[in-house]
């Protein structure tokens, strides 16, 4: 262990380049090590992985895959059939030469016995049930966050991974960020004494969303595109994104990007499950067809005195600490401000007293861009360390248990808000104790023939 945080301080004080190639190291709370690192960069074994929804950030991740020495991405999966050909275009700008077959249906995806794993960028209804199924079909899986629609799905994705011994990492990246994991060490170490508290926000512009009857597309198969939700017709200005805002799809900006934040504050804090979560908020900023807030704090009280707080507005772009997006760490002798591959040490004055970046550069052959960004840095990590861990048999630095725990806080906090009160919950578990309507909403109902099964 002291090998492991000595090459991490050494790595991160040098501010490592991460290049898409392979050529840079992943962090977190793996078991990591120089040797571990040499096997990555000199592996001839290829994982073969196909990737799952690719209109957007699964187009990207397509790339970062196939960048790696140790994978191949043999199969581009899509139901909307315009996202395929550019995908594949992604995937050999890279080092790989073989040309990813194409497919529409994720289930013949699974019947694919060349394919060791699987990559999920799909719609947030999808993630659940389509990583229980990768598991059962012996694949591993990366899943983007949200881990799960709701919070039963989330454990029965566990309790696949565990059942099927699969591998199942979630798409929180900042696990893998070496000069975070820096941060958080030395956060646990006391370099501002205990911490009590953790704040989180996002900020962003977003504009009205109205959807109107329309006629599906006919690059577009909806059917498969709703999968295991309900059957509802169809409307424009729902597909490919705006879902996000509408129950039966989506979970709202709490769970699209607070769930980023509020992991690393879970990790930093070192806490499982709340004992009290609360939310208010509202769509404020206008009156259109959003169900989920646009605005919204929520709270979680855990045990030992700690809380976590998430700040949301969506459509008001104001910074926080000038930044859209970020986390705080309060406690007794200071604080400790980070979020994203680096971190600030104040003390109770608020004077900065220490600061650790990380230079992280991209490969633009790769994502076929000319723009340097640290996000991208840390997907290329998280991917290695998901890659190190199929090939080791070993969890990877955002498990899917680990992804879970933060993933259920900010669902209790939508369930909260959709009851309008305060929740009582159990430590042990998460549960939602003594509420019967807020319980109702721990799973949902599902079109026929598509209940994910463990």
């Amino acid at each position: 262990m002291q090998k492991r945080r000595d090459f991490i301080k050494t790595a991160a004080l040098a501010s490592v380049g991460v290049a898409l190639g392979g050529s840079a190291y992943g962090f977190g709370t793996s078991r990591f090590s120089a040797k571990s690192y040499n096997r990555i960069i000199g592996a001839n074994e290829l994982i073969r992985v196909a990737t799952i929804g690719v209109n957007n950030r699964g187009d990207t991740m397509g790339g970062t895959f196939a960048g790696q020495k140790n994978a191949e991405v043999g199969t581009i999966c899509d139901v909307d059939e315009r996202a395929i050909p550019k995908a594949i275009q992604t995937v050999l700008k890279t080092k790989q030469t073989l040309t990813p077959k194409s497919e529409k249906d994720c289930r013949r995806v699974l019947e694919d016995k060349s394919i060791d794993a699987i990559y999920i960028a799909t719609p947030d209804h999808w993630h659940a049930p389509l990583t229980i199924m990768g598991c059962q079909a012996g694949k591993h899986v990366y899943v983007e966050k949200p881990l799960s629609h709701n919070p039963r799905e989330g454990e029965l994705a566990i309790a696949a991974a565990r059942k099927y011994n699969r591998v199942v990492q979630m798409g929180a990246q900042r696990r893998s960020a070496p000069v975070l994991t820096q941060g958080i060490e030395q956060l646990h170490s006391g370099i501002i004494g205990r911490v009590y508290l953790a704040k989180t926000w996002y900020t962003n512009k977003r504009k009205a969303t109205t959807l109107k009857p329309g006629t599906v597309p006919a690059w577009l198969d909806y059917e498969l595109w709703q999968g295991p939700a309900p059957r509802m017709a169809y409307k424009e200005g729902l597909i490919h994104y705006d879902w996000h805002w509408f129950w039966h799809w989506g979970t709202g900006e709490a769970l699209n990007n607070g769930t980023h934040e509020v992991d690393v504050a879970r990790w930093g804090l070192g806490v499982d499950f709340p004992t009290r979560v609360s939310s208010v908020g509202g769509r404020y900023e206008f009156k259109d067809d959003w169900e989920t807030p646009d605005t919204q704090l929520i709270t979680m009280d855990y045990p030992g005195r700690v809380s976590l707080l998430w700040e949301c507005r969506s459509s008001n772009g104001r910074k926080i600490e000038g930044l859209d997006r970020g986390v705080i760490f309060y406690g007794e002798n200071g604080s400790l401000d980070t979020g994203g591959d680096s971190y600030r040490v104040y003390d109770l004055d608020g004077k900065l007293i220490k600061e650790v970046s990380s230079t992280v550069a991209t490969d633009a052959t790769v994502q076929g861009t000319n723009t340097a960004s640290p996000s991208l840095g840390m997907d290329n990590l998280h991917v290695m360390d998901f890659l190190d861990a199929v090939k080791n048999n070993r969890r990877p630095n955002c498990d899917v248990e680990l992804g879970y725990k933060s993933v259920v806080a900010m669902q209790l906090g939508n369930i909260a808000w959709r009851v309008g009160r305060d929740l009582r919950i159990d430590p042990k578990n998460g549960h939602i104790l003594d509420d019967r309507n807020a319980q109702k909403l721990w799973g949902r109902d599902y079109e026929k023939g598509w209940e994910p099964k463990v």
